[in-house]
Protein backbone atom coordinates (compact mmCIF):
# COMPACT_ATOMS: atom_id res chain seq x y z
CA UNK A 1 0.00 0.00 0.00
CA UNK A 2 1.37 3.48 -0.54
CA UNK A 3 2.62 5.65 2.15
CA UNK A 4 0.87 8.84 3.15
CA UNK A 5 2.76 11.80 2.46
CA UNK A 6 2.24 15.37 3.81
CA UNK A 7 0.53 18.46 2.16
CA UNK A 8 2.07 21.90 3.15
CA UNK A 9 -0.88 24.26 3.79
CA UNK A 10 0.59 28.40 3.33
CA UNK A 11 -2.27 30.21 5.09
CA UNK A 12 -0.08 32.92 5.61
CA UNK A 13 -1.29 35.81 3.01
CA UNK A 14 2.57 37.27 2.70
CA UNK A 15 4.86 34.04 2.83
CA UNK A 16 7.25 33.96 -0.20
CA UNK A 17 8.31 29.77 -0.93
CA UNK A 18 11.48 29.56 -2.12
CA UNK A 19 14.78 26.38 -2.89
CA UNK A 20 17.07 25.98 -0.39
CA UNK A 21 18.83 22.68 -1.59
CA UNK A 22 16.43 20.21 -1.37
CA UNK A 23 14.16 21.76 1.04
CA UNK A 24 11.02 24.18 0.68
CA UNK A 25 11.76 27.25 2.53
CA UNK A 26 9.22 29.29 4.10
CA UNK A 27 9.73 33.07 4.35
CA UNK A 28 7.76 36.04 5.67
CA UNK A 29 9.18 39.88 5.53
CA UNK A 30 12.43 38.14 5.38
CA UNK A 31 11.79 36.22 8.39
CA UNK A 32 12.09 32.13 8.18
CA UNK A 33 9.25 30.59 9.30
CA UNK A 34 9.99 27.12 8.44
CA UNK A 35 11.66 24.65 5.98
CA UNK A 36 10.49 20.94 4.99
CA UNK A 37 12.84 18.69 2.89
CA UNK A 38 10.93 17.85 -0.51
CA UNK A 39 10.65 14.03 -0.18
CA UNK A 40 8.49 13.96 2.76
CA UNK A 41 6.16 16.00 0.49
CA UNK A 42 2.88 15.35 -1.81
CA UNK A 43 1.40 18.82 -2.47
CA UNK A 44 1.74 22.31 -1.73
CA UNK A 45 -1.30 24.30 -1.58
CA UNK A 46 -0.95 27.86 -1.36
CA UNK A 47 -3.24 30.19 -0.08
CA UNK A 48 -0.63 32.99 -0.26
CA UNK A 49 -0.30 36.54 -2.20
CA UNK A 50 3.44 36.26 -2.91
CA UNK A 51 3.82 32.62 -4.82
CA UNK A 52 6.95 30.78 -5.27
CA UNK A 53 10.40 31.24 -6.69
CA UNK A 54 10.97 29.56 -10.65
CA UNK A 55 13.28 27.28 -8.48
CA UNK A 56 11.25 25.89 -6.08
CA UNK A 57 8.94 25.19 -9.01
CA UNK A 58 11.71 22.98 -10.69
CA UNK A 59 12.68 20.89 -7.46
CA UNK A 60 8.40 20.34 -7.06
CA UNK A 61 8.62 19.26 -10.76
CA UNK A 62 11.85 17.03 -10.19
CA UNK A 63 10.04 14.98 -7.24
CA UNK A 64 6.66 15.22 -8.47
CA UNK A 65 5.15 17.65 -5.64
CA UNK A 66 2.16 19.48 -7.11
CA UNK A 67 1.49 23.26 -6.20
CA UNK A 68 -1.88 24.51 -5.99
CA UNK A 69 -2.81 28.07 -5.55
CA UNK A 70 -5.56 29.15 -3.69
CA UNK A 71 -6.88 32.64 -3.06
CA UNK A 72 -6.95 33.22 0.57
CA UNK A 73 -10.86 33.43 1.01
CA UNK A 74 -10.67 29.51 -0.21
CA UNK A 75 -11.35 30.16 -4.15
CA UNK A 76 -9.18 28.10 -6.80
CA UNK A 77 -6.76 29.66 -8.86
CA UNK A 78 -4.77 26.84 -10.49
CA UNK A 79 -2.52 24.03 -10.08
CA UNK A 80 1.00 23.33 -11.46
CA UNK A 81 1.47 19.70 -11.97
CA UNK A 82 4.55 18.83 -13.57
CA UNK A 83 5.64 15.45 -14.28
CA UNK A 84 3.02 12.75 -14.75
CA UNK A 85 2.92 9.15 -14.91
CA UNK A 86 0.40 9.46 -17.55
CA UNK A 87 0.27 6.53 -19.62
CA UNK A 88 -1.04 7.66 -23.33
CA UNK A 89 -2.86 4.43 -23.74
CA UNK A 90 -4.27 4.60 -20.33
CA UNK A 91 -5.59 7.86 -21.24
CA UNK A 92 -6.84 7.36 -24.73
CA UNK A 93 -8.95 5.03 -23.05
CA UNK A 94 -10.15 7.46 -20.67
CA UNK A 95 -10.93 9.54 -23.44
CA UNK A 96 -13.00 6.95 -25.78
CA UNK A 97 -15.43 6.61 -22.67
CA UNK A 98 -16.12 10.06 -22.06
CA UNK A 99 -16.63 10.42 -25.91
CA UNK A 100 -19.62 7.66 -25.64
CA UNK A 101 -22.92 8.58 -23.30
CA UNK A 102 -23.40 5.00 -22.70
CA UNK A 103 -20.30 4.15 -21.42
CA UNK A 104 -19.79 7.47 -19.48
CA UNK A 105 -23.38 7.12 -17.54
CA UNK A 106 -22.02 3.53 -16.68
CA UNK A 107 -19.57 5.01 -14.48
CA UNK A 108 -21.24 7.91 -13.44
CA UNK A 109 -23.86 6.10 -12.19
CA UNK A 110 -21.93 4.13 -9.86
CA UNK A 111 -20.38 7.77 -8.55
CA UNK A 112 -23.86 9.31 -8.01
CA UNK A 113 -25.37 5.73 -6.44
CA UNK A 114 -22.56 5.72 -4.10
CA UNK A 115 -22.69 9.26 -3.37
CA UNK A 116 -26.58 9.12 -2.02
CA UNK A 117 -26.13 6.09 -0.57
CA UNK A 118 -23.78 7.61 1.54
CA UNK A 119 -25.83 10.75 2.51
CA UNK A 120 -28.50 8.33 3.37
CA UNK A 121 -25.94 6.45 5.76
CA UNK A 122 -25.01 9.73 7.14
CA UNK A 123 -28.84 10.51 8.02
CA UNK A 124 -29.72 7.13 9.48
CA UNK A 125 -26.51 7.37 11.87
CA UNK A 126 -28.05 10.69 13.26
CA UNK A 127 -31.15 9.02 14.23
CA UNK A 128 -29.13 5.93 15.43
CA UNK A 129 -27.37 8.15 17.79
CA UNK A 130 -29.23 11.83 18.85
CA UNK A 131 -32.68 10.73 17.85
CA UNK A 132 -33.95 13.09 20.59
CA UNK A 133 -31.98 15.74 19.42
CA UNK A 134 -33.50 16.30 16.16
CA UNK A 135 -36.68 16.69 14.05
CA UNK A 136 -36.91 12.29 13.90
CA UNK A 137 -40.01 13.03 11.48
CA UNK A 138 -38.45 15.20 8.88
CA UNK A 139 -34.87 13.27 9.00
CA UNK A 140 -36.40 9.84 8.33
CA UNK A 141 -38.96 11.01 5.41
CA UNK A 142 -35.41 12.57 3.85
CA UNK A 143 -34.21 8.73 4.16
CA UNK A 144 -36.67 7.59 2.45
CA UNK A 145 -36.75 10.12 -0.34
CA UNK A 146 -32.81 9.29 -0.68
CA UNK A 147 -33.75 5.06 -1.60
CA UNK A 148 -36.19 6.49 -3.71
CA UNK A 149 -33.40 8.55 -5.67
CA UNK A 150 -31.55 5.47 -5.37
CA UNK A 151 -33.84 3.33 -7.36
CA UNK A 152 -34.52 5.77 -10.12
CA UNK A 153 -30.87 6.98 -10.14
CA UNK A 154 -30.46 3.00 -11.03
CA UNK A 155 -32.38 3.02 -14.12
CA UNK A 156 -31.76 6.41 -15.49
CA UNK A 157 -31.34 6.33 -19.08
CA UNK A 158 -29.00 9.32 -19.76
CA UNK A 159 -26.32 11.90 -18.12
CA UNK A 160 -29.05 14.62 -18.20
CA UNK A 161 -31.61 12.59 -16.07
CA UNK A 162 -28.91 11.57 -13.54
CA UNK A 163 -27.32 14.94 -13.47
CA UNK A 164 -31.54 16.10 -12.67
CA UNK A 165 -31.64 12.71 -10.37
CA UNK A 166 -28.64 13.82 -8.37
CA UNK A 167 -29.24 17.51 -7.63
CA UNK A 168 -32.90 16.50 -6.38
CA UNK A 169 -30.94 13.97 -3.76
CA UNK A 170 -28.40 16.85 -3.08
CA UNK A 171 -31.64 19.10 -1.89
CA UNK A 172 -33.06 16.35 -0.27
CA UNK A 173 -29.97 15.55 1.99
CA UNK A 174 -29.19 19.29 2.49
CA UNK A 175 -32.72 20.45 4.00
CA UNK A 176 -31.91 18.04 6.71
CA UNK A 177 -28.19 18.99 7.49
CA UNK A 178 -29.35 21.99 9.88
CA UNK A 179 -30.45 19.06 12.42
CA UNK A 180 -27.26 17.38 12.14
CA UNK A 181 -25.55 20.44 14.13
CA UNK A 182 -25.73 19.65 17.63
CA UNK A 183 -23.59 22.17 19.14
CA UNK A 184 -23.50 26.37 18.73
CA UNK A 185 -27.05 25.78 16.71
CA UNK A 186 -27.27 30.37 17.02
CA UNK A 187 -23.70 30.30 15.18
CA UNK A 188 -23.85 27.91 12.76
CA UNK A 189 -27.23 27.66 11.41
CA UNK A 190 -27.48 25.92 7.97
CA UNK A 191 -30.37 27.48 5.74
CA UNK A 192 -29.46 25.47 2.51
CA UNK A 193 -26.54 24.89 0.36
CA UNK A 194 -25.06 28.74 -1.23
CA UNK A 195 -21.94 28.19 -3.06
CA UNK A 196 -20.58 31.41 -4.94
CA UNK A 197 -20.42 32.60 -2.57
CA UNK A 198 -21.12 31.23 1.17
CA UNK A 199 -23.70 32.72 2.93
CA UNK A 200 -23.07 31.39 5.94
CA UNK A 201 -20.41 29.87 8.33
CA UNK A 202 -21.34 26.34 7.39
CA UNK A 203 -21.34 26.86 4.02
CA UNK A 204 -17.79 28.62 4.50
CA UNK A 205 -16.21 25.50 5.86
CA UNK A 206 -17.99 23.30 3.53
CA UNK A 207 -16.92 24.91 0.16
CA UNK A 208 -13.23 25.50 1.72
CA UNK A 209 -13.47 21.87 2.08
CA UNK A 210 -14.34 20.52 -1.10
CA UNK A 211 -11.86 23.24 -2.43
CA UNK A 212 -9.28 21.37 -0.64
CA UNK A 213 -10.63 17.86 -1.24
CA UNK A 214 -10.98 18.27 -5.24
CA UNK A 215 -7.27 19.45 -5.15
CA UNK A 216 -6.29 15.92 -3.60
CA UNK A 217 -8.21 14.12 -5.56
CA UNK A 218 -6.76 16.16 -8.48
CA UNK A 219 -3.02 14.76 -7.03
CA UNK A 220 -4.39 11.63 -7.06
CA UNK A 221 -5.60 11.20 -10.33
CA UNK A 222 -2.64 12.41 -12.18
CA UNK A 223 -0.57 10.03 -9.94
CA UNK A 224 -2.04 7.54 -11.23
CA UNK A 225 -1.74 8.77 -15.15
CA UNK A 226 -5.62 9.94 -15.74
CA UNK A 227 -6.30 13.10 -16.66
CA UNK A 228 -8.13 14.92 -14.16
CA UNK A 229 -9.44 17.57 -16.70
CA UNK A 230 -11.84 14.76 -19.03
CA UNK A 231 -14.41 13.10 -16.69
CA UNK A 232 -17.33 11.42 -17.37
CA UNK A 233 -20.64 12.94 -15.37
CA UNK A 234 -19.35 16.89 -15.35
CA UNK A 235 -19.01 18.26 -18.71
CA UNK A 236 -15.81 18.82 -20.19
CA UNK A 237 -15.12 23.07 -19.42
CA UNK A 238 -11.59 24.68 -19.88
CA UNK A 239 -9.69 24.98 -16.51
CA UNK A 240 -12.20 22.77 -14.65
CA UNK A 241 -10.36 19.39 -13.97
CA UNK A 242 -13.89 17.26 -14.31
CA UNK A 243 -13.01 13.82 -13.44
CA UNK A 244 -12.02 15.38 -9.89
CA UNK A 245 -15.43 17.00 -9.39
CA UNK A 246 -16.53 13.39 -10.60
CA UNK A 247 -14.72 11.32 -8.07
CA UNK A 248 -15.43 13.95 -5.12
CA UNK A 249 -19.22 13.24 -5.43
CA UNK A 250 -18.46 9.60 -3.44
CA UNK A 251 -16.10 10.81 -1.22
CA UNK A 252 -17.65 14.67 -0.43
CA UNK A 253 -19.95 13.31 2.10
CA UNK A 254 -18.01 10.90 4.28
CA UNK A 255 -14.56 12.88 3.92
CA UNK A 256 -15.96 16.74 3.95
CA UNK A 257 -19.38 16.94 5.23
CA UNK A 258 -18.59 14.68 8.32
CA UNK A 259 -15.74 16.45 9.48
CA UNK A 260 -17.37 19.82 8.86
CA UNK A 261 -20.08 18.59 11.55
CA UNK A 262 -17.00 16.99 13.51
CA UNK A 263 -15.37 20.93 13.94
CA UNK A 264 -18.55 22.52 14.53
CA UNK A 265 -20.23 19.84 17.30
CA UNK A 266 -16.62 19.74 19.21
CA UNK A 267 -16.59 23.06 19.37
CA UNK A 268 -13.09 23.03 17.61
CA UNK A 269 -14.21 26.26 15.33
CA UNK A 270 -16.36 29.08 16.40
CA UNK A 271 -18.00 32.07 15.01
CA UNK A 272 -14.79 34.12 15.87
CA UNK A 273 -13.13 32.16 13.05
CA UNK A 274 -15.18 33.68 10.22
CA UNK A 275 -14.96 37.04 7.98
CA UNK A 276 -18.48 38.78 6.98
CA UNK A 277 -18.51 40.82 3.93
CA UNK A 278 -21.08 43.88 3.59
CA UNK A 279 -22.22 41.74 -0.28
CA UNK A 280 -23.29 39.03 2.30
CA UNK A 281 -20.49 36.76 2.19
CA UNK A 282 -19.23 34.79 4.72
CA UNK A 283 -15.60 33.15 4.59
CA UNK A 284 -12.92 31.58 7.02
CA UNK A 285 -10.45 34.05 8.41
CA UNK A 286 -6.61 33.08 8.78
CA UNK A 287 -6.91 31.83 11.97
CA UNK A 288 -9.99 29.52 10.87
CA UNK A 289 -8.61 28.01 8.16
CA UNK A 290 -5.50 27.43 10.27
CA UNK A 291 -7.58 25.34 12.83
CA UNK A 292 -9.56 23.67 9.88
CA UNK A 293 -6.64 22.45 8.27
CA UNK A 294 -4.56 21.44 10.80
CA UNK A 295 -7.69 19.12 11.85
CA UNK A 296 -7.79 18.34 8.34
CA UNK A 297 -4.36 16.43 8.36
CA UNK A 298 -5.37 14.78 11.91
CA UNK A 299 -8.16 13.30 10.03
CA UNK A 300 -6.11 11.98 6.95
CA UNK A 301 -4.05 10.45 9.51
CA UNK A 302 -6.92 7.99 11.08
CA UNK A 303 -7.31 4.51 9.74
CA UNK A 304 -10.37 2.45 8.32
CA UNK A 305 -10.65 -0.83 6.44
CA UNK A 306 -11.43 -0.12 2.58
CA UNK A 307 -14.34 -1.67 2.01
CA UNK A 308 -13.49 -2.79 -1.06
CA UNK A 309 -9.45 -3.82 -0.84
CA UNK A 310 -10.84 -4.72 2.79
CA UNK A 311 -7.28 -3.18 3.67
CA UNK A 312 -6.37 -1.34 6.44
CA UNK A 313 -5.25 2.44 5.39
CA UNK A 314 -5.11 6.02 6.46
CA UNK A 315 -7.98 7.60 5.49
CA UNK A 316 -6.12 10.92 3.47
CA UNK A 317 -5.03 7.94 0.89
CA UNK A 318 -8.80 7.07 -0.26
CA UNK A 319 -8.65 9.72 -3.08
CA UNK A 320 -4.95 7.79 -4.26
CA UNK A 321 -6.87 4.22 -3.65
CA UNK A 322 -10.15 5.25 -5.81
CA UNK A 323 -8.44 6.73 -8.45
CA UNK A 324 -6.19 3.79 -8.82
CA UNK A 325 -9.40 1.11 -8.68
CA UNK A 326 -10.79 4.24 -11.55
CA UNK A 327 -7.57 3.57 -13.73
CA UNK A 328 -7.82 -0.50 -13.26
CA UNK A 329 -11.44 -0.34 -14.48
CA UNK A 330 -10.31 1.91 -17.18
CA UNK A 331 -7.70 -0.79 -18.24
CA UNK A 332 -9.90 -3.11 -18.24
CA UNK A 333 -8.59 -4.84 -15.08
CA UNK A 334 -11.88 -4.43 -13.27
CA UNK A 335 -15.11 -5.49 -14.65
CA UNK A 336 -17.15 -2.56 -12.95
CA UNK A 337 -15.66 0.61 -10.73
CA UNK A 338 -16.26 0.31 -7.22
CA UNK A 339 -16.75 3.37 -5.71
CA UNK A 340 -16.25 4.31 -1.84
CA UNK A 341 -19.19 3.20 0.00
CA UNK A 342 -19.49 4.04 3.78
Amino acid sequence: MRKLRNTLYITKELCYLFRDGTNVVIKEDNKELGRFPIHVLEDIVCFNYNGASPSLIRLCNENQVGISFVSPQGNFQGRFIGKTNGNVLLRRQQYRIADEEDKSLEYAKLMILAKTSNYRKILKRIITDHSNKIDKVKVIKSIDNLEEDIDLIKKSASLDSLRGMEGDSARTYFSCFNDLILQQREEFIFKGRSKRPPLDNVNAMLSFGYTILTNEIQSALETVGLDSYVGFFHTDRPGRASLALDLIEELRGYLVDRFVLRLINNNIINHKMFEYKENDTVLMNEGGREVFLKNWQLRKQEKIKHPFLEENMEIGLLPYVQSQLLARTIRGDLKKYPPFLM
